[in-house]
């Protein structure tokens, strides 16, 4: 490797303007690639394969309404008073403008929801008072209803009476009209006088006259049976009527009984806050989130961005607001010039400090539109991206120049220019290659642990990394060749050629005189022992999880929607959860109304629930929707239990009611992520581990120095997550990073922050042991080789640490709050990693082993290849 990067050096040394030109071409078709099919980036992370995200698949195919994408809108008055009319009506004509929009579905009216919300409430208040009284009007009803059909009663028993006497007169006098017209004819046939007969004739008329009253009281008593039949169809119309009556109280009981417990459940949901002076609504789209593009989103947001309501202010929450990443805000500059102050600093020429500078820049130029024109065949975050230039940045500065500073080294020493690119190129260089070897291994790893945007991300970064090593190894040794000897300063060319022979080049001045590690080893043990131990501490409280608009800037819209939200209607709102009861068969009316109501009281009844609304039923009325409202914010601990505890209560609600419950939204979502990844982060650290010792036994052919090196590689990696627990969790120094809220670790920044400074700290382990390693095979004692090696290498490995601290720092103030904590971690990690680990404790660690630090077995050694990280041999070869 080593001859052939020596002879790529010298041919892009030679042809110049050509690999020049090469690389600004290789730029000009990444960036047509980019701007024909750069796709969008994505401002939101999903996870296939968690709880939530099975729950959203499963709605996208049976309830795709369910999945769109949707943003808070908050109106609040500045004056201290109410919504007037006036207002209301201002903001109905501009949500009438937002649901014209072709994106949005609906974008309902705060006032009129919380005037329907209070009309259900009085209804049901009022059906209740009503139901109350019912019984007591059925019973009286009935009561007067019994009492008539007593009446009836004794009237058709005097009726019947009456209608006996009246049957037993009309026999009697039938038969005594019998016996009057019997003697009336036997009187005439035996001459009896006529005055006897006369007396008779006159019985009979008596009888004749009772006989005609009687069928006047028959008659009587038809009529009076008529109204008794007509009384008694009165009494069953009426009793039916209470029959139904009762029926009805006791359908109306069950849904008021329904409508009651729903109501009791989203009792404490408002749109309008109780002192009238803060609204809120969900704008709805009609797509997934993930589908919008910021344009979308912008042409929305927009709408109310320039909305001019006198007294009112409206904010946006962060779904509404979604805009991409700066790749260079004003913070990101800064870090870049500083690291170009390092390096004038220490080359003391501006055209030598602009080399790595402008390589750096050529890489992250190549990678970041090469990663943006791979975004139209993948979902790629904004992040992403971010990542790549920060990376390539730090990175393509370091690579050019420790390949710069072995140039110039050889310069100095009187080698000639050509020559002097092929063998920087092929010892340096070859380092170069190899340490970008193992920082690309280490981010490619990151898709082994199954969360797919992380491993994106490690494979951009990854790319990122080739990039520099290839602009390193090739852009590099032709600028070195353009610029000639203007790398070195005047003082530095006129003495050019004078030093006490090429052998110089490896051999620095008082190369055996002790440095502070070797001199006091257990004085440097203890203090970085003590530091990083202290800095350590605060990790043992690691919460992970994703930003929500409390970690925005104050002076956004973001940060101030989140906040009056949370005064005015309670932190929970800025985080609901989403749970979704699925039945076996459909349910509608009724039934769907009364299974909404108890699996709502049933959630209400969990620890840290303050609302529980049901949001909707699907179409083939299988699917039940419940939005469920937390007491605290969505990045709180309660508000992580809670969507565990709902996911428990599964096996209840499926034995009491026969569904099956899933919990989604971006709550949970954030949640799941943040499990999956923590659960990922032991498997990755062991892995990175034991690719350290790997690499390290083959480089330094000992199983001491590499145990030491990952040791303090798990030092580094427990004091920089610990450092950044500290401010963005616990918020020290909150006033230098403007952390204003802290709340949890994002979920990928550990797993994220150990493959890359695992790729750093290998760099730096390799550059400064290998010329220990090199000075011990070559006679030097133990303690001299490590004395050599930090004098050789110790000031560009200060210089690059200073050049990544830089660059990374200036990431740390991001405008980005995914960024930042990033950026922050990574400088950090340097820092820790450098100017502790490997300048102070490895080397203090090894001079107390002594040679036992370069201790292997026989048999072990015989099978390892020969790995020549920096060239040694091409170096003899040309030198000696």
């Amino acid at each position: 490797m080593a001859n052939l990067l020596y002879k790529l050096g010298q041919f892009s040394a030679r042809r110049a303007w050509l690999v020049i030109v090469a690389w600004i071409l290789i730029l000009a078709a990444t960036s047509g690639l980019m701007l024909t099919f750069g796709g969008k980036l994505s401002t939101t992370m999903s996870l296939p394969g968690t709880p939530s995200q099975l729950v959203i698949d499963d709605l996208q195919k049976s309830f795709p309404e369910a999945t769109n994408g949707s943003g808070e809108v908050v109106f609040h008055k500045t004056n201290n008073q109410a919504f007037t009319t006036a207002e209301k009506a201002l903001i109905a004509d501009l949500l009438a403008k937002v649901e014209a929009q072709p994106t949005i579905s609906s974008a309902r009216n705060p006032f009129e929801t919380e005037a329907e919300l209070e009309k259900n409430r009085a209804d049901v208040f009022d059906g209740q008072a009503k139901l109350d009284s019912a019984p007591e009007e059925l019973k009286t009803a009935q009561a007067k209803l019994d009492d008539g059909a007593a009446k009836l009663e004794k009237s058709q028993a005097d009726l019947n009476a009456g209608k006996k006497k009246l049957a037993a007169a009309e026999k009697d006098l039938a038969a005594k009209l019998a016996q009057v017209d019997g003697a009336i004819a036997q009187m005439k046939a035996g001459g009896a006088p006529q005055a006897q007969i006369d007396a008779l004739l006159g019985n009979r008329a008596q009888i004749i006259a009772g006989q005609a009253e009687i069928k006047k009281q028959k008659v009587a008593l038809v009529d009076g049976q008529a109204k008794i039949d007509a009384g008694r169809s009165d009494l069953t119309a009426g009793q039916v009527k209470i029959d139904e009556g009762v029926a009805a109280i006791d359908e109306n009981t069950a849904k008021l009984a329904s409508a009651g417990k729903i109501l009791t459940a989203i009792k404490n949901f408002h749109t309008v806050s109780t002192d009238g002076q803060t609204a809120t609504l969900t704008v709805q789209f009609n797509k997934p989130a993930g589908e919008l593009s910021t344009e979308e989103i912008g042409a929305v947001g927009s709408l109310f961005e320039e909305a001019k309501i006198k007294n009112v202010q409206i904010e946006l929450s962060q779904s509404l607001t979604k805009t991409l990443p700066s790749l260079g805000g004003p913070a990101e500059v800064i870090g870049l010039l500083a690291a170009a102050v390092v390096l004038f600093v220490m080359l003391g020429t501006l055209i030598a400090a602009g080399l790595p500078v402008l390589g750096a820049l050529l890489g992250v130029a190549v990678s970041a539109t090469g990663a943006l024109a791979l975004s139209s065949l993948v979902d790629m975050n904004s992040t992403t991206p971010m990542l790549g230039v920060m990376l390539g940045l730090a990175v393509g500065i370091d690579y050019s120049l420790f390949i710069l500073n072995r140039h110039r080294r050889q310069l100095k020493a009187g080698v000639e220019m050509q020559e002097s690119i092929g063998l920087a190129n092929g010892t340096s260089g070859n380092a170069v290659v190899f340490a970008g070897l193992t920082v690309i291994i280490a981010l490619v790893a990151l898709n082994v642990t199954g969360v797919g945007f992380l491993g994106l991300m490690g494979s951009v970064g990854a790319i990122s990394i080739v990039i520099a090593v290839l602009v390193a190894v090739t852009f590099t040794p032709a600028m070195m060749s353009r610029v000639g000897m203007k790398v070195l300063s005047k003082k530095e060319r006129a003495r050019a050629g004078t030093e006490e022979g090429k052998l110089e080049v490896a051999e620095p001045k008082n190369a055996s005189r002790p440095v502070l590690a070797t001199k006091r080893p257990w004085l440097s043990i203890l203090v970085v022992a003590i530091v990083m131990g202290i800095a350590a501490q605060p990790l043992s409280s690691l919460r992970l999880g994703l930003p929500d608009g409390s970690s925005e800037p104050v002076n956004s819209t973001q940060y101030k929607s989140f906040k009056l939200t949370a005064a005015a209607f309670g932190a929970g709102v800025n985080g609901p959860i989403v749970a979704v009861a699925t039945a076996n068969q459909q349910v509608e009316g009724d039934v769907a109304s009364a299974l909404q109501a108890d699996i709502a009281t049933d959630l209400m009844t969990l620890t840290s629930v303050v609302s529980v609304i049901p949001a909707a039923i699907s179409d083939d009325k299988t699917k039940l929707l419940f939005q469920i409202i937390p007491t605290d914010g969505p990045a709180s601990e309660s508000t992580e239990k809670l969507v565990f505890a709902i996911r428990d209560m599964a096996d209840e609600l499926k034995s009491k009611y026969d569904v099956e419950l899933g919990v989604t939204g971006a709550t949970a979502a954030q949640i799941d992520i943040s499990k999956k990844l923590a659960d990922a982060l032991p498997l990755y650290l062991g892995a990175v581990l034991l690719l350290s010792m790997f690499v390290l036994v083959l480089v330094f052919r000992s199983l001491v120095v590499p145990l030491v090196a990952s040791a303090g590689f798990l030092l580094t990696v427990m004091a920089t997550l610990g450092s950044t627990v500290a401010v963005f969790q616990w918020g020290w120094l909150g006033a230098v990073f403007d952390i204003h809220d802290p709340g949890p670790i994002m979920s990928f920044v550990p797993t994220l922050i150990i493959g890359v400074v695992f790729g750093l700290a290998m760099d730096y382990q390799l550059f400064l042991g290998s010329g220990m390693r090199e000075a011990y095979v070559h006679g030097k004692s133990a303690k001299d080789a490590v004395n050599f090696g930090m004098h050789l290498s110790s000031r560009v490995v200060i210089a690059a640490a200073i050049i990544m601290i830089t660059v990374f720092g200036g990431f740390a103030f991001s405008e980005s709050t995914t960024i930042r904590p990033i950026g922050f971690g990574l400088a950090v990690g340097v820092l820790f990693d450098a100017f502790l680990v490997r300048l102070v404790l490895i080397p203090a660690i090894m001079t107390l082993i002594g040679k036992a630090a370069w201790w292997i077995p026989k048999w072990l050694d015989r099978i390892l290849p020969d790995v020549d990280v920096e060239g040694a041999a091409l170096e003899r070869e040309h030198l000696h």
